[in-house]
C-alpha cells in the first residue's frame, strides 16, 4: 500500500527531515512504494503540487522538492500501484480547488462498483476526474457530500460540518462497497478508506483500516528558546484544546515527536484556528 504524510502549523516549517533524512521518512520507505510521489505546499494560501511517477528515492527533484518546501501545510504521499497504472495522473495527492487529498488503500472488486461509485459523484464534480484510480473517485465522492452542505470554494469549512460529511460519505461509500479490513496487514486487495484530507486550514484524517500516527506534540522542542510561538502545548498534550502543529504519518518519524496510533474509524484534525478535534 501506500504511505501518507501531512503537516499543519502555526508557522512556516520545513519538511526536508521527515521527507528525506528522518528513520522512516518518505524518500526511505519509497524503496517498498516505488510507484511515484506527490508533495502539496501551500502559498498564500493556494496549494502548489508537484508529482512524478518515479520512484522518490531515486529521484532528484523529489529531494529538491523536499529541500525546499516551507510552509504551514503540506501534504506527501508515496505510492504502491494497486490500482491504476503507473502515471501522473494516477498519482497523488489529488486537487480540486483549495481542497487536496492522499489516500492510504483500495477498494476491494473495484471495477464492479466504479460506476455506482461514479453514479454517486456530482457532474459538475465528476468532469475533473482525470486518472484511473480508485483514490482519485473516493475524493470526489466525499466532496460531493460536503458541498451539500458547504460552498467548495470558501476557505473556512468548519471542521465539526466537514467530519459530519465525511461520516456520511464513509458510510454510504461502504454501503456500496462493504465494509473496509480492519487489519492493517490484509491483503492489499481488501478495502481500506485511509486517507488525508485538507483545504490548507483545516485538516483531517481518516483511519480507514491501515495504520496512521499524529503528533501534536514533542518532548522537547529543540528551538523552544526562539521560537515566538513556543507554548506549554509543545512539549505535552494540550489542555487549552489548541495546538501549535499536528502531523500525521503512515509510521511513527524518528525524532522528538510524541506519535499516538489512531484507532480504527477515527477521524482526526485541526481546524483553522488550530483546535485538535477528535472524532470517534
Amino acid at each position: 500500500m501506500c504511505r501518507l504524510f501531512g503537516f499543519r502549523s502555526v508557522i512556516q516549517s520545513q519538511v526536508h527531515h521527515s521527507l528525506i533524512s528522518a528513520e522512516n521518512a518518505l524518500g526511505v520507505q519509497s524503496n517498498r512504494h516505488p510507484d511515484g510521489w506527490g508533495v502539496c505546499y501551500y502559498v498564500g494560501g493556494s496549494p502548489h503540487i508537484i508529482r512524478s511517477e518515479k520512484t522518490a528515492v531515486n529521484d532528484t527533484l523529489f529531494k529538491k522538492v523536499s529541500g525546499v518546501v516551507s510552509s504551514e501545510t503540506v501534504v506527501a504521499h508515496i505510492r504502491n500501484a494497486t490500482l491504476g497504472s503507473v502515471n501522473i495522473l494516477n498519482t497523488h495527492p489529488f486537487q480540486y480547488g483549495h481542497w487536496v487529498f492522499a489516500h492510504n488503500g483500495n477498494i476491494k472488486n473495484f471495477d464492479k462498483h466504479r460506476d455506482q461509485l461514479l453514479a454517486r459523484i456530482s457532474p459538475r464534480l465528476k468532469r475533473f476526474i482525470l486518472g484511473s484510480t480508485d483514490s482519485e473517485i473516493i475524493f470526489y465522492f466525499l466532496l460531493t457530500r460536503l458541498e451539500q452542505r458547504v460552498d467548495l470554494n470558501q476557505k473556512n469549512c468548519p471542521i465539526d460540518i466537514l467530519q459530519k460529511a465525511l461520516q456520511e460519505a464513509l458510510e454510504v461509500l461502504v454501503s456500496i462497497v462493504g465494509d473496509y479490513c480492519e487489519n492493517d496487514d490484509g491483503s492489499n486487495t481488501e478495502t481500506f478508506l485511509t486517507f488525508i484530507l485538507t483545504n490548507g486550514e483545516t485538516m483531517v484524517a481518516h483511519q480507514g483500516g491501515k495504520k496512521l500516527y499524529y503528533s501534536t506534540f514533542k518532548v522537547k522542542c529543540k528551538e523552544r528558546d526562539v521560537c515566538p510561538y513556543f507554548a506549554s502545548e509543545c512539549e505535552a498534550p494540550t489542555e487549552s484544546g489548541k495546538v501549535n502543529h499536528m502531523i500525521f504519518s503512515s509510521e511513527p518519524l524518528h525524532g522528538d515527536n510524541t506519535w499516538i496510533p489512531m484507532k480504527v474509524g477515527q477521524i482526526v484534525g485541526v481546524d483553522n484556528s488550530m483546535e485538535l478535534n477528535i472524532f470517534s
